[in-house]
């Protein structure tokens, strides 16, 4: 079994002149895993300043599953956060054109938790909805020009949650280089999360990084990212801030 580093490993990220390649894209969003039968990856979260590994991800598609009449497979992630490993499942839909969340369950105590896409109150849409009418994702991904990106600055679609191909990067991660287009998702809306998201031509993800608007949850952290984590990199999304805040990795690269 490949073993995640404690510590990210130094990465470098240049920019390309090359045009973007078009590529499918079958992962699901955030977590990695293609979902089909017989697939299984582990993927690791790295906090920064100090790089190291705070979570640990395991993840298999455990076997065919079936959510209010529509086919899917269930997959299995088990989570060791600095020590206490929490477990869910989730209920994947692959077609040809789109990857989307059927069903989450979540165990909490002595309790379950089942959450699914026609729930009523919209708190599993607000939380694994995705495209139009909750479609999904798509997976064959080219630029559409809905986000522009000039360096650090970012324009984005206002009151919405939005992904597009920016352009092609250079990752050299590991002393493995990748060529790569880069897939920002933007949400603009409060949640103000920004993702930054790097595809090797098999569509599968070599560096994910997470980007705060400088106000997120401030009153839980107690202020501004910007002032807690002040040598972090900075993107302006129509002008807002944003700041780095951790990285992704998986066994993919190792």
């Amino acid at each position: 079994m490949k073993k995640l580093p404690e510590k990210l490993p130094e990465y470098t990220i240049t920019e390309s002149t090359n045009t973007p390649f078009p590529v499918k894209w079958e992962e699901k969003i955030g977590w990695f895993i293609v979902p089909r039968l017989g697939e299984n990856i582990t993927w690791g979260m790295y906090d920064w300043p100090d790089r190291t590994r705070t979570s640990t991800v395991k993840m298999e598609v455990t076997c065919r599953a079936k959510v209010h009449g529509v086919d899917g497979v269930e997959i299995l992630a088990r989570e060791d956060y600095k020590g206490t490993v929490y477990t869910r499942t989730f209920v994947e839909q692959l077609s040809d054109t789109h990857v989307r969340t059927l069903a989450e369950t979540v165990q909490h105590e002595d309790e379950k938790l089942f959450l699914t896409f026609l729930d009523e109150d919209d708190k599993f849409v607000q939380n694994w909805g995705f495209g139009e009418d909750n479609c999904g994702k798509e997976i064959n991904i080219s630029p559409k020009g809905v986000i522009l990106r000039d360096g650090n600055a970012i324009t984005a679609p206002t009151e919405s949650n939005t992904m597009d191909v920016v352009g092609r990067y250079t990752v050299t991660i590991g002393g493995k280089e990748y060529d790569c287009i880069c897939i920002i998702n933007a949400d603009t809306r409060k949640t103000g999360i920004l993702t930054e998201q790097f595809i090797d031509a098999n569509g599968r993800t070599v560096l994910w990084r997470r980007f705060n608007h400088d106000n997120w949850k401030s009153d839980t952290y107690g202020q501004p990212w910007s002032e807690k984590l002040p040598n972090s990199q900075r993107l302006t999304v129509n002008g807002e801030t944003y700041v780095h805040w951790y990285d992704c990795i998986t066994d993919y690269i190792l």
